[in-house]
């Protein structure tokens, strides 16, 4: 078989989409960035990756305190995602400028934001040298989810959420269902 395919120079925004959260920050929610180089490192224990670049203001409040909060945005907060991904909390209070309010966190320093549905507490493991980023590789601590995305029976309502993600440089949102996971294995 014949396939025509011109060759690029290699780069990361082949690998999409790719999932956006707001990563909450500091002692007392000193920053919130936007960031879309994040993914799920280990079932047991329950794990979490986040790539951050050495230049942001960010990388140091998460290297120094070893903890954040993964919190999960729905299409609702577009805005605020994008203006926390242009702008520098070196400048500027984010949660002052975007409006989302710092929410005191169960177990981890930096607050939770109370807009978000889902809040994923942190705490720093690993920390790898990559180059222009660090890979911190966090272990799940405690999540709390807004309490209509969780059924009588305790489960996520996943499809009330609308959650964003980057592709090409681009924020879509995720769209329907297709089928369940696993179902490969019950057809024929």
């Amino acid at each position: 078989m014949e396939i025509n395919k011109v060759e690029l120079k290699p780069a990361t925004r082949f690998v999409a989409p790719t999932g956006t959260y707001l990563i909450s920050c500091g002692e007392e929610g000193d920053n919130i960035i936007t960031v879309s180089a994040a993914t799920l490192t280990c079932i047991t224990p329950p794990m979490v990756g986040i790539a951050i670049s050495l230049q942001r203001y960010s990388y140091s409040l998460i290297k120094d305190i070893g903890e954040f909060v993964l919190n999960v945005p729905d299409v609702s907060l577009l805005k605020a995602v994008d203006q926390c991904g242009m702008l520098s909390g070196k400048d500027i209070d984010k949660f002052d400028t975007t409006g989302l309010t710092p929410v005191k966190s169960s177990v981890v320093k930096p607050p939770m934001i109370a807009e978000c549905p889902i809040n994923i507490e942190c705490r720093v493991r690993h920390r790898i040298e990559l180059g222009s980023h660090d890979w911190f590789i966090a272990e799940i601590i405690a999540v709390k989810v807004r309490e209509d995305f969780v059924s009588k029976d305790g489960k996520l309502n996943a499809h009330l959420l609308k959650p964003i993600v980057t592709i090409f440089g681009k924020y879509l949102s995720v769209g329907s269902k297709l089928v369940e996971h696993g179902h490969s294995q019950h057809t024929k």
